[in-house]
């Protein structure tokens, strides 16, 4: 079982900056891991933000896709997401996830298919 915890959330305005965190514990091989991001504002479905594989082969949604940049240190076993140029819209609940698959991390992305979830961070950007 992998435990995942996320941390970093907040308020912010427009075009400001925040870093979330994710700390993974539980599991000896997790940094071998897909791990990746999700968000879910009110009243819509979650989506996929972002992805990274064990080599740090990364993909992004087209909708943050140059704002947002994803990183992982196997070293801590910690996941991040460094998200700049916030607009309203990113105004959601983050959550980290990570599947013991190695590969097509940016497809399980897409299709939802990650088998541990955090309980996800607070981002708030004012206009």
């Amino acid at each position: 079982q992998v435990q995942l915890a996320e941390s970093g959330g907040g308020s912010v305005q427009a075009g400001g900056s925040l870093r979330l965190s994710c700390a993974a514990s539980g599991y000896a091989y997790s940094n071998r891991f897909c791990m990746a991001w999700f968000r879910q504002a009110p009243g819509k479905e979650r989506e996929g933000v972002a992805s990274i594989d064990s080599g740090s082969m990364t993909g992004y949604a087209n909708s943050v896709e140059g704002r947002f940049t994803i990183s992982r240190d196997n070293a801590k076993n910690t996941l991040y997401l460094q998200m700049n140029g916030l607009s309203p819209e990113d105004t959601a609940m983050y959550y980290c996830a990570a599947d013991p698959s190695s590969s097509a991390c940016y497809t399980r992305l897409l299709t939802m298919r990650y088998t541990y979830w955090g309980q996800g961070t607070q981002v708030t950007v004012s206009s």
